[in-house]
């Protein structure tokens, strides 16, 4: 697995909890892209959970760099319905979020930020909005949320420049408004 972050030169993160509710919708989004495959060779796609501060570590130190990196996971903003996907520049993390890059415990925004600006890699955050996420233990994602998922994969295909099969089978709310 980690072989790829040398290997790839597109890496897609899935990063969550699946023991967490929706927190699990990056997990989510990387099997269905595992599943209904049509990326190119080029493209990594990996299930990092919550160890994704690891595989940035490890970019930063080697000398091979991806030229992509598409992050996906799991938000809470209140103004947004449960669902709805968005992009979030690498600039844009809340502030409160800064020191654990906690979209739900993620790497610190400054090594994204390292990886953004001193290097040549393309940073791409790409959230749903979350119905909820449990304090105690509670898996599987919520319907608005697995109902995002294929559009997650179809948004991911579009950053990649990818043909990936989109199969939607339940209506979601996908906002277009974030496109970096």
């Amino acid at each position: 697995m980690i072989e790829l972050i040398h290997t790839k030169s597109h890496l897609v993160f899935g990063c969550g909890n699946p023991l967490l509710g929706d927190d699990g919708f990056g997990l989510a989004v990387i099997e269905h892209l595992e599943e209904t495959g049509g990326l190119p060779d080029h493209v990594g796609v990996l299930d990092v959970g919550t160890a994704i501060r690891d595989f940035l570590f490890d970019i930063l130190l080697t000398e091979s760099k991806p030229r992509q990196i598409i992050v996906v996971d799991a938000a809470d903003k209140p103004d947004r319905p449960p669902g709805d996907l968005y992009e979030i520049p690498v600039t844009e993390i809340e502030s409160q979020k800064s020191h654990d890059f906690s979209l739900h415990q993620f790497p610190t925004t400054n090594m994204l930020h390292e990886l953004q600006t001193a290097t040549d890699i393309e940073i791409r955050i790409l959230v749903v909005q979350v119905a909820h996420i449990p304090d105690v233990v509670s898996p599987g994602l919520s319907p608005q949320v697995q109902a995002a998922v294929p559009a997650a994969c179809g948004r991911i295909a579009a950053m990649l420049g990818a043909a990936v099969p989109i199969h939607t089978k339940h209506p979601t709310t996908v906002s277009d408004s974030a496109h970096l």
